[in-house]
């Protein structure tokens, strides 16, 4: 069979993907088999990939690959989350473009325009996980809003609220304007930001006196209910009891004292606007401050806002602000900078706003999830982690989780009057029906039943994932739930470690009684060159597809993990998909020259077997260290050493040294043994670079029907000969010497030469073979003191001589060395200058002392060895 010079990714990866699904691989039903189970972190289902996914994925295939071929029965769980609010937003902007109002249409229509926009965009990205060779077991893939799903999001729903855990009250929320909708703390993200303080003076009431007050949002003076004073600021003590005049409104109100104040901010006077903001709000409430709000749900300001009622909130500051000066309220305005809170989701600034909303109670609930993470019964890699989560878990708040959406799992509360405690809790309106007539005493009707317009919080879906997806609470005895619960591993990133982390581990223990997984593993950020996290919006992140049809997908994935450590962050450049994409063809080039290699019945060289046996030691070794890296999920570390096993160790030294002559036959032992070689180093490297593996499997040998990698067994790792690997790294060190002197004096590799060697207790004698081989010796020979007139070299005590013979200029040489050596000789006077200063010896730390100390050794070797290279020289 002729094989091409070069390898095809994309014909590689088109054929093997649709094998792996024809034969089923991906899919996983309950056996008598271990269990391993990884649920993927839902994408949003009008999502595309980004590099956030390309890097989690990647991960988790190689860990569902790995366990595969462990025998283990491996089941990787795909699906989408519903994100109800960029769903809808998508959806609404979708529909203006149509010229089509959201208010125009009724609830069920909306819904229609939405499942219809599911269905179009929400295989997108499962799709484009399949281009990265992700084997996911598809049989299985699950939406938040399927329908068991969705029943079993009701059920918990209204198992919290009988147990006392979810109630419904008027607080203070983040608003994001917006999308007209509550958030969550952890959908909020706070920046810095350039802002302006502006400095108002309010005319204390019945007298000439003023007091300067400095704020950043001149809008909320409107809603202005009291100012307040530090009690032990002497400045104001004589204020306190009386009135001040609002600005613009030209109310009075009352001058207060709190010891939130800081005296030493602005002017050490602060304003207070209960319904604006959150420390205000908490001070209302202790000093019984009227609650004035003049913003509307979209950001404008309401009739409360006087005449800038219909104004944006952010004209209406500019508009204000004008006012105030024009009226000579403003005393001044400064440059100030401040962190504002940002919707996660649209990127409007959150306004914080009085609602009324339904919270889950997350004191008690979340206290097993708390002591599960940090007695190690659930794990963090990297470890560290359990601090961010201890600090959150302990200072945990309660949970808004309604949202003022249609796109979503509707509350199943039904009101049935105007009085706050007028609502039951029920799956159905015949339920509902059924408690509202208890509840209220009286005969109700359907007619006068109105379900809650508002959708839950899609993390209130999202923390039942790995319960749901096996219908472990609408179906709790199945056998699914009772096979693959608890999960073995979560890959998701740091910073949805509460949105997400935290709420399925306080799901699991609420529901199940047990933890959702075994191990937590946090990627980190992919970030530029620039070390900004890559976005849209930044225009820095590249197209993922893009990527695997510049690299394949085994050279984008390499790219991703070659330097992707736990919790770290990815300094990603493409070059590293440049560098997997050369390690696949490294791979492709070594298969094409074996198989070349035509074979004859011909003797075993000596320096052949002595490779077989190093390299069998060195895999071993490797594998070892391969798998200790992989069960402390040091994924990065696992890669580097199959990657450095395969490009040096095999293809560097391995092929090199059993390679024969040119046009020259192998003999069949050798052959043999490297294809079985080959075989384990693709086994190693699949659960990374999927694709080539298999390929390159297929051609290795003859396959019979089922023989294909992807469900190979993972190599176990034999003995290790550490003798026998010391003694090859010592002959590495040799030949690397005897072809840096080849390459300094322009002597060809094919050039054969004469090597002396004083032989010390260290030269490993029984590597000679090897030595002769790679060096191209044609004369080995053992002396018993130093050669003249030739090139020398040591290494482990023993010193090795190359005569010059014809080719070399003597006279050049010794100038070359008389060189080296004077300029060696001076580094080590710098150095020996520096450790001589003991100001730098006491002060500098021991690390660096040592590093210095070091230097001044090796000089000092490098002296010794170029004045014994000028003796010889004569």
């Amino acid at each position: 069979m002729e094989i091409p010079k070069t390898y095809e990714s994309k014909q590689s990866e088109d054929k093997w993907y649709k094998h792996w699904m024809e034969k089923n691989y991906f899919h996983s039903e309950p056996d008598d088999r271990e269990p391993y189970t990884i649920v993927i972190p839902p994408p949003n289902v009008t999502g595309v990939l980004h590099m956030g996914h390309m890097l989690n994925n990647t991960i988790q295939d190689v860990l569902i690959r790995r366990a595969r071929m462990q025998g283990k029965n491996a089941c990787w769980v795909p699906g989408t989350d519903h994100a109800s609010i960029a769903t809808e937003a998508k959806v609404v902007n979708k529909l203006r473009g149509e010229g089509i109002k959201k208010s125009d249409l009724t609830r069920d229509e909306f819904m229609e325009h939405a499942w219809e926009w599911k269905e179009k965009h929400g295989g997108i990205i499962l799709d484009q996980l399949k281009k990265l060779g992700a084997s996911c077991d598809w049989e299985r893939t699950s939406f938040t809003m399927d329908k068991s799903y969705a029943e079993s999001v009701e059920d918990i729903f209204i198992d919290l609220y009988k147990k006392g855990k979810i109630y419904r009250g008027v607080r203070m929320v983040n608003w994001d304007p917006s999308a007209k909708t509550a958030l969550s703390d952890e959908e909020v993200i706070h920046k810095e930001v350039n802002s302006k303080l502006y400095n108002v003076r309010y005319q204390i009431e019945g007298t000439d006196e003023w007091l300067t007050i400095a704020t950043t949002r001149p809008e909320t003076i409107l809603g202005d209910t009291a100012i307040c004073v530090n009690p032990n600021d002497v400045r104001y003590v004589n204020l306190v009891g009386k009135k001040a005049i609002v600005p613009i409104s030209n109310r009075a109100i009352p001058i207060i004292q709190d010891e939130y104040v800081d005296m030493e901010f602005g002017t050490g006077c602060l304003k207070i606007t209960p319904a604006h903001d959150v420390n205000d709000h908490e001070m209302g409430e202790r000093h019984d401050l009227e609650v004035i709000d003049i913003l509307n749900a979209d950001g404008t300001l309401n009739e409360k806002g006087l005449h800038y009622k219909g104004m944006d909130r952010f004209e209406a500051r500019k508009a204000i602000a004008k006012e105030l000066e024009e009226k000579e309220f403003l005393v001044k305005v400064e440059d100030h900078i401040n962190k504002l809170g940002f919707s996660e989701r649209t990127d409007a600034v959150i306004e914080p706003r009085l609602s009324l909303q339904w919270f889950v109670d997350m004191k008690n609930i979340s206290e097993p999830a708390l002591e599960n993470v940090m007695n190690g019964n659930i794990n963090f890699f990297p470890d560290n982690m359990k601090n961010t989560y201890r600090h959150w878990m302990e200072n945990i708040k309660d949970w808004c989780i309604s949202r003022q959406l249609w796109w979503g799992h509707r509350i199943p509360a039904w009101y049935f009057g105007e009085g706050e405690e007028d609502f039951v809790v029920a799956k159905t309106m015949e339920e509902a029906l059924k408690l509202a007539n208890e509840k209220a005493g009286k005969s109700i009707s359907e007619a006068d039943l109105k379900q809650d317009e508002d959708v839950l919080d899609t993390w209130f879906s999202s923390w039942l994932w790995p319960i749901s997806v096996f219908d472990g609470l609408t179906n709790p005895d199945n056998e699914e739930i009772k096979y693959y619960y608890p999960t073995n591993d979560i890959v998701t990133a740091p910073e949805i470690m509460f949105f997400w982390v935290a709420r399925m581990i306080i799901a699991g223990y609420e529901w199940m009684g047990e933890k959702p997984f075994k191990n937590v593993y946090y990627t980190g950020i992919v970030r530029d060159k620039l070390g900004r996290k890559m976005s849209k919006s930044l225009g820095n992140s590249p197209d993922p597809i893009k990527l695997i049809e510049d690299y394949g997908a085994d050279g984008v994935r390499i790219g991703m993990l070659v330097s992707s450590p736990a919790g770290n962050d990815l300094p990603f450049d493409t070059s590293q998909c440049e560098q997997g994409r050369n390690f696949t063809n490294k791979i492709w080039n070594a298969f094409r020259l074996v198989s070349a290699w035509e074979v004859k019945d011909i003797e075993q060289p000596e320096s052949s077997e002595i490779a077989i046996n190093w390299f069998e030691s060195k895999l071993n070794e490797t594998l070892t260290h391969i798998n200790d890296q992989f069960e402390k999920f040091r994924i990065s570390d696992a890669l580097m050493a199959s990657y450095k096993l395969v490009w040096d160790d095999f293809c560097s030294w391995y092929l090199e040294m059993i390679k024969p002559g040119y046009q020259q036959p192998i003999d069949a032992k050798t052959k043999e043994q490297t294809i079985v070689f080959f075989e384990q180093l693709m086994k190693i490297i699949h659960p990374f670079t999927p694709f080539i593996s298999e390929e390159v499997w297929h051609l290795l040998r003859d396959r019979k029907d089922g023989d294909d990698i992807i469900v190979a067994e993972w190599p176990t790792a034999g003995t290790v000969n550490n003798d026998l690997i010391n003694q090859f790294k010592t002959t590495s060190e040799v030949i690397s010497n005897i072809r840096n002197i080849r390459k300094q004096n322009n002597i060809a590799n094919k050039i054969e030469i004469e090597l002396g060697i004083v032989k010390s207790n260290n030269h490993p004698e029984q590597m000679d073979a090897v030595l002769v081989k790679m060096g191209n010796i044609n004369s080995l020979s053992y002396i018993d003191e130093k050669m003249d007139n030739a090139f020398s070299f040591i290494v482990k005590n023993s010193s090795f001589y190359i005569p010059f013979g014809d080719t070399v200029d003597v006279e050049a040489e010794i100038e070359k060395v008389k060189g080296e050596l004077k300029y060696t000789e001076g580094f080590m006077k710098s150095v020996q200058k520096k450790l001589g200063n003991e100001r730098f010896v006491n002060n500098a730390p021991e690390q660096v002392v040592a590093i210095e100390k070091k230097k001044l050794a090796d000089a000092q070797e490098k002296i010794k060895i170029l004045e014994e290279k000028l003796k010889s020289l004569g």
